[in-house]
Parts: structure tokens; C-alpha cells; sequence
């Protein structure tokens, strides 16, 4: 099996960078803003676009004000690498495995990111931000779109996700899924991931890609 035939497929917000944190807190801020009545709202929405937040969740004159709260918010985040991230990423191009970033960050976001972390989009051979979809996590459609960058079955594909949704769509993506405690604990992950563990130091990257290039 060729190393082109494998691919990974990694979420940004709480498995490479520590943000998930901080979204909680501007979340749950404007929560309290504008308020939706939602209990558990800011980890309810996580892994969801911004667009379909504001369509399921706010009234369309709402819009205007919450994205003004989030971009301000955002503007103001300071991006770092969780643990083991910058390692693991390192690795693979070493090695030379392709990535691809899935994200539901919008490009404004990226820019910032860009900014912060300029090392980061090195890594990948393409960024599937919100923009680029129609669906977003629980829907598997930002991985299939990644695996097809990438030239490699969904199967042997892994996808790294902390999210409830994102496990989901990886699950129905078809991929292995590399389930991160970062933001949830493992029982809500469990279900629908095949390995779990608290950040990417703990994945044992032969075997998976022994996994991978079985599969």
C-alpha cells in the first residue's frame, strides 16, 4: 500500500489548537448577550458552522449583533498548539503522509489564525473551512470532500475530532476515527470513535498507520 493511499483528516478548534476552552466561555458570553434559551448551548453547538448556529438558534435580526460579538471576540483570541499537535503534524510530513484541515471555521477566523499560528496551513495540502461545504458536522460531507483532495478512500482515512458531531461525521464519513478527550469526556465520544485518547501524544502513530494501510 502506497502512502498515497492513506490520508488524514484533522479538526482544528481543541485538536490541534487550544481554543475549545475559550469558545466555550464567548459562547456561553453571548448566551447571556442575546439569550437562546438553550440549555448547555455553547457545547451543544460545537463542531456546528456559524451559519447553521444562527438559522437553528437566533432570529434572522439577531444576526447581525451576534456576529458582531463573535468577530470581536475572535479578533482578540491567541492561538496555541495543544499538546503533542505540532509533534504529530511534524511527523507525518516527515514521513510523507498528507493531511487535511476540516474545520467549521469561517475564512475570517483562518486569517487570524494565519496570523497567530503562520506555520499551521504548512502542514496541510488544503483547508476545507465552512465556506466550502454546504453541511456541517454531524454531516459527513467536509470529510468525504477531504478524502477526495486527498485521493484516498474515507476508509483509509483517520479523522481526529473532540466533538460529539465530529466523531459523527467521521463515523459516517466511512473513516477511523481518533477520538480526543479534550473537550468532552470519553463517554461521549465512545460510540462512534475507535480509538480515544486525552491528545494526539497518546496515538501511536506505526500502528495506526499499520491500521490504516490495512484497511
Amino acid at each position: 500500500m502506497e502512502k498515497e493511499n492513506i490520508g488524514f483528516l484533522f479538526d482544528l478548534d481543541g485538536v490541534l489548537i487550544d481554543s475549545e476552552k475559550e469558545y466555550t466561555r464567548i459562547w456561553n458570553e453571548i448566551d447571556r448577550i442575546v439569550p437562546t434559551g438553550v440549555k448547555d448551548f455553547a457545547i451543544k453547538i460545537k463542531g456546528t458552522t456559524l451559519s447553521e448556529i444562527l438559522g437553528q438558534y437566533f432570529h434572522p435580526s439577531l444576526h447581525e449583533q451576534v456576529i458582531g460579538l463573535l468577530n470581536e471576540r475572535e479578533q482578540k483570541m491567541r492561538y496555541e498548539w495543544l499538546p503533542g499537535a505540532k509533534d504529530f503534524l511534524d511527523f507525518l510530513k516527515k514521513q510523507g503522509y498528507k493531511a487535511v484541515l476540516v474545520t467549521s471555521s469561517n475564512e475570517e477566523k483562518m486569517r487570524h489564525l494565519r496570523e497567530e499560528l503562520p506555520e499551521l496551513v504548512g502542514y496541510f495540502t488544503d483547508i476545507v473551512t465552512a465556506d466550502r461545504i454546504s453541511k456541517s458536522k454531524p454531516d459527513p460531507e467536509g470529510y468525504l470532500l477531504g478524502a477526495r483532495i486527498l485521493g484516498a478512500k474515507p476508509v483509509r482515512c483517520a479523522v481526529f475530532e473532540d466533538s460529539r458531531q465530529g466523531v459523527t461525521a467521521g463515523r459516517a464519513a466511512g473513516a477511523f476515527v481518533v477520538g480526543l478527550t479534550t473537550t468532552l469526556p470519553e463517554n461521549s465520544l465512545r460510540d462512534m470513535a475507535d480509538i480515544i485518547v486525552p491528545d494526539l501524544r497518546a496515538v501511536d502513530k506505526e500502528k495506526l498507520i499499520k491500521t490504516l494501510m490495512t484497511l
